[in-house]
This record gives C-alpha cells, structure tokens and sequence, in this order.
C-alpha cells in the first residue's frame, strides 16, 4: 500500500513542519504506536538519514520507551551521530530531558555490534562462553591458514586456495545462506574442484574458533540468527524492543533479513528505510531481494512511502541520472526532483585514451579551483582502484595533492594489530592467533617456540601457570621475564585503561627494533590510548573497536596534512553516501562500467546499472562522464601490452543522449600527434658512422 499521496494537512510542531509532506509521512506513521511495517524507499540526497533520526525522535515524544527503541546502521559512527540528532530533535520539546532520553537509546549500533551484545546476554542459554573474543579479517584468515596447514592443504600438487580466499568463499556461504556449491559455481568458479576440501577446512576451522572461544565477524550474525530460529528464544528477544528501525536495508545480506523476520515476524513496530536503485554490495552478499520484496512477506502488507525529492543536485543532473536508472528491469518505480536549476546538462566527454582522460581531469579540476572551487569539493570515480593508475601519476607530476579512499585502514597497520593482539590475549588465552602473533614479537621466539606455548598453556588448567612453567629459547631470555610479569598483570584483573599504557611501554622496544620508522608509528598508539579512554570496560573496547575500526592517524595513511587542500578519489562503491561539488567518472565505457567480469548474469547487469546510477547522484552541481575510446586492459598481463578500442556504456544508449552535453576534448600536446611522421627518411646510422671517417 502507498502512502505517498494520502492528506498530511494537520497542525504539526516545530520539528515536523521543516519536513516536507513525504519525510512527514515516514516519520508519523504509527503516531508513536507500535504500527503495521513501514518501507521508507529514500533517494539519493532526499534526506534520509534526517527523516530517520525524525522518525524515532518522534516515537520518543509520543511516548516511546528509548530503552525498548533498537536501531540498527552500517556503522557505528552513523548510530552515534543519529543518536545525536534524537537528543537535538527531541529537546526542541522534551527541554532537558532530551539528554536522558539520547543516553537511554542504548540500542543503536551496527548489525554486529548489536549482535555481540546480544549473544553476551544470552551466552548461557546458547552455549558460548560470554567471555568470547572477536577475530578481525586478517585474524580469522591466519586461524583459516592454520587449520588449512594442519589438513596438509597448503602442500596440495595443484595449487590450494589462499587463506584470504578460503575466509571470503567461508564468509559468502554463511551470509548468503547459500550451499558451498552454489557459492563457489556463481562466485569463485576457480575454486570448484577443491569443494570437498573447503567443506573440510570450514568444519576445523569452525572447531578451531569454538576450542578457542573466539567468533570472526560472521558469527556474531550466525549466531544471532540461529538464536533467533529457536522459538521460545526468538519470543523472548522480539519482547525487548518495541520498535525496530534498520536503515539502509538494501545492503543487507539474508542473514540480516532473517534476523529481522524472527525478532517481528507480523512486522508490527518494524521500520525499514533504503533505495533499491543504490544497491550495490551484492559482492559482499548483499541482497536486493530483501528490499524489493518486504512489502509482502507479511500477512499485513507493509506501507510504502517514497522520498523522492532530492536536496543534493541539480535538475539536468537528476533528469539524466532517472533516466539511467529508468531502464531497470524491476525497481520501485520513482523519479527524483528538485528545486535546484540549472541550465547546464551533464557532460559525456570523448577522449582519446586514459592518458587524455587524466590529462582532461586534471586541466578541469585546475579550471575548477581558479574558479574558486576548492579541491576538496571535487572527486574523481571510478569501478575498480586500477582504474585511477594514469590519472595518479599525472596528478603527482603536476603536484596536485589527493587522498585516494580504500588505502591502509588504522587496525590494519601491523603495531596497531600488535597492541590489540596482546589486549585480547590477556582478555583470552585460548586466542591462539592473538597468541601467535604476541609471542614471536620477543627475538628469540618464531613459530615453532610460540606453537609449544600456546599447547602448554592449552593443556594447563591454569593457563597463566602454564606459561610460566615454560623455558624460552636463550634468546627470549632477557625479555622473557618482563612478558610474564605484564602479562599475569593484565590477567590478574583489569585496570583500565591504564592496562593499554602497560603493554605500550612494553612493546615499545620491540616496535622500534621491528620497524625503521618507529617515531611516527608511537602517534597511532598513542591515538589508541586515547580512543580506549573513551570506552568503559577492556570488553566492550576490543568488541568495538573491532567491529568499526578508525582511520590511521599516522602518516601511513590518508591527507600528508590536516588543513591542506587535496581532490578525492574514490572508488564508487567507497563513495556511496557521499557527495561533491564536482564529480568526474572514469572510463565511462563497456568493459568498466559494466566491468568485464561483471556481466555473467541479468542481475549482475543490474547492478552494474545501479553503479552508474550512484556514481552520477554523487554530483551537486557538475558531473563530467568521461569516455576513453581506447583503454589498456587492466590485470591482464598474459594477454600482453595492448589497448582495446571502447564504446560508450551500454547504460547510456542513444536514446538518452538529449540529457547530456556530448563534446570531445585532445590536449594541446596532441596538435603535434608524435604519432603523425614526416615523409622524411634519414639514416642518421650512416651519418653518425661518416663522422668517425
């Protein structure tokens, strides 16, 4: 049923009347009462996230417990700023209250972090010991790689899949809740023939994480979902919320979906809130499906409200961006507008090869900031991270600085990963990756010695005891002492967060013998003390932090300088959520967008579509879609050197061409095309050698 049209003239208060009439729609329904299942389909730039925040300062006034309030985002940082917007809402009404009410919304968070508290809640009831520690991607692929090792697969005659490439075939089965077979026929058809391995491997690897009492990112939904098939359980965590609210549903997996159906299975108090058109995480198991059909998959059809006003581009912009997604096979059928005119139309740019095309951006973008944009407010996109190669090296050979998303992230540097390692080994001693890693930082200690450790603290009932019990190798004799005396500190019980400052004074040696730049690594340790003081207990640190990791503060990552100017890249998946003044897609052509290894099936077509379509809704004011008509194919060496001559993307077919500014643009260097010779021979051999006669 669409509620779009029905009448909203009522007196509303001060909050409610900056909302316009479909944004009012989404948040009243239900009027503050546990109602029937609302979807919330939201374009791009319709506010979304300001008509989320409205919904549930809205149940708050009207009553609502925050305590029985669960909001679920894609991360942790959007669940702290929506809180945030509930106390300012709120207040408009509630005066000081408003601050009681923001801390009380203690159910907002991710899909994992919820998760994480739930199962430490209902631990007893389901078995697991609530003292579990959480692996991170690169510690779950090193517990994969040893049971891996221990199986004999890393020893095969025909090569095994990597660990990596184990834990992403593991992680998709378990969320896409489909069959191993299935998964590996659609989606690493490379890997088929090791089926029967891989189903071993999963099943050590999982024994591995119960001996251990540690759970990787997909348990925390595993568990949660099998928690939730049980009934009587099911009933029980259902009771505890009154209203449940998950935004941005369309990059939600079947594992999340199911979630939602056993804790509201009639739908009642259930608010659901994203685009179809934007959904384009299908290779994180992300599936359409799940928002394309919730409107009935309960016995009482949920009600739809569709924002459709944009607030984020102009005009030409949105009429050429509908008509991109208008061709889609199946969707909820909307068209975005705006009050933002503008008399200048999308440009479709034809250039010669990729080199042209950085030559083409960087001269724009340059125009641009004498224009006085600045280069922050201007980004360049692309399908995939090589794509943005030429266009690198010519904006360093210009100097013009950039920040390109998707580089080294804070917990993946390896003395971040140190400290925590050490953090969770003391929180668990049956962490043996955590273990691993901690031991072979003292010399002295490799893999062998750090092996016949963890056994003996395995096999001890007192597993600080059996540590102690064991004799280091003559080299780790010095330091070992002083790794014993921290460490039955820290598991002696927890100080905190002074307990993070007693292993960075202590692993501070070790880091400077490890690694040349030492100075600038100690800012992002320093950084960590800093974020753990803002945490309660060592628990829910590791859990967080874990869960939705900060950027690197140090200079491994990220702008040289805070305050310096610098453009944006960004791959487009990176770039949802995102917008800029000035937008610049790359290699806008068939084999790119869509990407030759992303045309197997209908629906990988569609989502291709949807790429596109979120690329260009990034855009406030320019959007520039630039079409190479030669490219190297990246990543494909074998073939050897080459370029391939390229047609526009079949997403914009002649059909559309009205909605965009067509022009063709060659540097200045190409008057003079090296290419063209003279008609000229000289054998400039023969004269070299007259010289010398």
């Amino acid at each position: 049923m669409n509620i779009a049209a029905r009448d909203s003239s009522f007196e509303t208060p001060a909050y409610l009347g900056r909302l316009n009439d479909e944004q009012r729609l989404a948040v009243v329904h239900g009027d503050g009462k546990v109602a029937a299942p609302l979807l919330v389909i939201a374009g791009a730039g319709s506010g979304k996230t300001n008509t989320l925040a409205h919904r549930v300062a809205h149940l708050v006034v009207k009553g609502a417990d925050p305590r029985r309030i669960l909001l679920m985002t894609f991360s942790r940082r959007a669940a702290a700023e929506m809180a945030k917007r509930v106390e300012r809402i709120a207040g408009e009404v509630l005066g000081r209250d408003a601050a009681i009410i923001a801390d009380a919304l203690a159910w907002a968070g991710t899909f994992h972090g919820i998760g994480a508290r739930l199962l430490r809640d209902y631990a007893e009831q389901i078995g697991l010991d609530p003292a579990f520690t959480i692996h991170d991607r690169e510690d779950s692929a090193d517990l994969m790689n040893l049971a891996r090792h221990e199986l004999g697969f890393s020893k095969t005659e025909s090569r095994f899949p990597t660990k990596s490439a184990c834990l992403q075939i593991y992680s998709r089965a378990v969320n896409a809740q489909a069959p191993l077979g299935e998964v590996l026929g659609s989606a690493f058809p490379w890997c088929a023939a090791w089926a029967d391995q891989l189903k071993e491997l999963f099943a050590a690897y999982v024994e591995a994480k119960q001996a251990q009492n540690v759970l990787d990112y997909d348990d925390l939904l595993l568990y949660w979902a099998q928690m939730a098939a049980e009934p009587e359980i099911a009933a029980h965590l259902g009771s505890r919320f009154d209203h449940v609210l998950v935004d941005e549903y369309q990059d939600t997996n079947r594992l999340q979906a199911s979630i939602l159906l056993a804790l509201k299975p009639d739908g009642a108090g259930l608010t659901v809130v994203g685009d179809d058109a934007q959904s384009i995480y299908s290779f994180r198991a992300a599936e359409v499906r799940n928002i394309l059909d919730f409107p009935k998959q309960f016995a009482k059809p949920a009600e739809i409200v569709m924002l459709e006003r944009n607030y984020r581009s102009t005009v030409t912009i949105l009429a050429a961006a509908n008509k991109v997604i208008g061709e889609a096979s199946e969707r909820f059928t909307k068209n975005l507008w705006t009050e933002r005119q503008s008399s200048h139309k999308p440009q479709l740019v034809s250039v010669r090869d990729e080199a042209e095309q950085a030559n083409y951006v960087c001269q724009a973008i340059l125009a641009e900031r004498e224009a006085g944009t600045a280069l922050k407010a201007q980004a360049v996109l692309f399908r995939t991270s090589s794509h943005s190669g030429p266009l690198e090296v010519e904006l360093t050979r210009r100097n013009i600085p950039f920040v390109k998303f998707g580089g080294l992230k804070f917990l993946d540097a390896a003395h971040v990963k140190d400290m925590l390692a050490m953090l969770r080994f003391a929180e668990n001693p049956r962490d043996r990756v955590a273990g691993f890693r901690v031991l072979q930082l003292m010399p002295g200690i490799g893999p062998s010695a750090a092996s016949q450790i963890v056994d003996a603290m395995t096999t001890s009932l007192d597993e600080t005891l059996g540590l102690a019990r064991f004799r280091p190798p003559q080299r780790a004799a010095q330091d070992w002492p002083v790794f014993l005396d921290i460490y039955s500190g820290l598991r002696a019980g927890a100080k905190w967060p002074a307990d993070l400052e007693r292993i960075r004074l202590w692993y501070e040696p070790h880091m400077e013998r490890i690694h040349e730049d030492a100075i600038t690594r100690r800012a992002d340790l320093l950084q960590l003390e800093q974020i753990a003081s803002t945490y309660p207990s060592r628990e829910r640190f590791l859990t967080e932090l874990t869960l939705d990791p900060p950027d690197a503060t140090s200079n491994q990552a990220g702008p040289p300088h805070r305050d310096e100017d610098y453009l944006i890249l960004s791959t487009i998946h990176s770039a949802k959520g995102q917008e800029w003044k000035n937008v610049f897609v790359l290699n806008t052509v068939d084999g790119c967008i869509p990407a030759d290894l992303g045309v197997g099936t209908k629906e990988d077509i569609e989502e291709e579509r949807r790429l596109l379509y979120v690329a260009m809704t990034r855009a406030k004011d320019s959007l520039h879609l630039v079409v190479p008509q030669r490219f190297y194919p990246h990543n494909q060496a074998a073939r050897g050197d080459r370029h391939v001559y390229a047609s526009r993307t079949r997403f914009i077919p002649a059909s559309m061409l009205s909605a965009f500014e067509q022009s063709s643009w060659a540097s200045a260097a190409l008057k003079d095309d090296p290419r063209q010779k003279p008609g000229v021979k000289v054998d400039l051999g023969a004269r070299m050698r007259g010289m010398w006669k």
